[in-house]
């Protein structure tokens, strides 16, 4: 039997020289949050500090969230706790957790990537941010 740890914070890990991601994080920073985010830029002093072992040449690539008991997401997923954190939308994370709601929640994700490709050109995603981990 295993048993569940409960998750107390979230490190977000975003790219704070894509207009998206700086978006994003203001957005996530006004929400009510059942669980604290703490937004960090991906690559930063800060990032490697905290966390020595990432491969944080991908966290630039693609949105990275930590929990505080060190499981890591990437991005549909980091998409998903982000919202899962949020008072207002744990709900919709649910429905998008789903089998039904994966093909939404992987969509959101494309289209996000497209933004950032058509803004920074292929640099913005080294691994073009359609492959999944």
């Amino acid at each position: 039997m295993t048993t569940a740890v409960p998750v107390n914070r979230l490190t977000v890990l975003y790219d704070e020289n894509c207009s998206l991601c700086t978006f994003v994080r203001g957005w996530l920073t006004r929400q009510p949050q059942l669980v604290p985010l703490d937004l960090v830029p991906a690559g930063s002093e800060e990032a490697r500090r905290r966390f020595p072992s990432l491969d944080h040449a991908a966290t630039r690539a693609e949105i990275t969230v930590v929990g505080d008991a060190g499981h890591v997401y990437w991005g549909e997923a980091a998409w998903l706790v982000c919202l899962w954190a949020l008072a207002e939308y744990r709900p919709m994370a649910h429905r998008l957790s789903t089998r039904a709601g994966a093909p939404l929640a992987r969509a959101a994700v494309l289209v996000a990537a497209k933004y950032r490709q058509a803004q920074w050109g292929p640099q913005a995603c080294a691994d073009g941010c359609e492959t999944p981990r």
